[in-house]
């Protein structure tokens, strides 16, 4: 049998192990310092910041958040209704710059019970997909590989937003 190194899986399992503190959000934690080198935000809005996931499913894998702290898609008001729509189209654009997918996902995980590994502060994902992007990897070995380094991806995503608000 041969091996596929992934340390950043055991990371993500082990996350799911830990008690949730609702006062210990990583999504109110990186509007904290979103500028911080380390800092996986793309783009800051007036009332969303739009972010990489560090357990992307597909390379460039971004999530748009509303600043407020709250689980339910009805307490959005209209001012972040309209955001989170402006900066996932804004986000499409922008990987399709970068990463120039086929297609995309673009949904959100409401309550536990959907899938939502942080239900506590909703989120909406963009996922870049690519023709083939699904092989014998994750179906049979319940693996993902990933080729691009988040920093990197980053980097030149913030390049993109930056260049589509020109």
């Amino acid at each position: 049998m041969e091996k596929l190194w992934s340390p950043w899986r055991s990371q993500y399992i082990e996350s799911f192990q830990k008690p949730q503190n609702s006062n210990n959000c990583i999504f109110c934690e990186a509007l904290i310092n979103p500028k911080e080198e380390n800092s996986l935000v793309v783009d800051l809005g007036e009332y969303t910041f739009t972010v990489l996931n560090l357990y992307p499913y597909n390379n460039g894998h971004l999530m748009v958040v509303p600043h407020r702290h709250i689980s339910e898609f009805s307490l959005l008001n209209k001012d972040e209704c309209v955001e989170v729509m402006e900066k996932l189209q804004l986000s499409q654009k922008a990987l399709q710059i970068v990463s120039k997918p086929d297609g995309f996902n673009i949904g959100a995980n409401i309550g536990k019970v959907s899938g939502a590994g942080i239900a506590d502060h909703i989120h909406f994902h963009i996922v870049p997909r690519w023709n083939g992007d699904t092989n014998f990897m994750p179906v049979l070995g319940d693996v993902k590989v990933l080729s691009q380094d988040l920093l990197i991806t980053k980097n030149k995503l913030i390049e993109a937003f930056q260049t589509l608000a020109t």
